[in-house]
């Protein structure tokens, strides 16, 4: 049963660059801080920069990525 277990939770565990990603697209779902009207990330607010730029860290596969 343990072992059931631990697949499960390797199934559901989330990989760091789409959880990056899923955190910067929700945010830009929501913003009303300037990141809905444009069209790169760059030119976002100061949050959507920052998780985008975590975004960047966890596609190449560098520490601290994960906010």
């Amino acid at each position: 049963m343990a072992d059931r277990q631990t697949r499960a939770a390797t199934r559901c565990a989330e990989i760091p660059m789409l959880r990056a990603y899923r955190l910067w697209f929700e945010h830009t779902r929501t913003c009303d801080s300037g990141c809905k009207r444009v069209h790169k990330a760059q030119d976002g607010c100061e949050t959507g920069r920052e998780l985008w730029g975590t975004y960047r860290l966890a596609r190449i596969g560098k520490d601290g990525a994960t906010p």
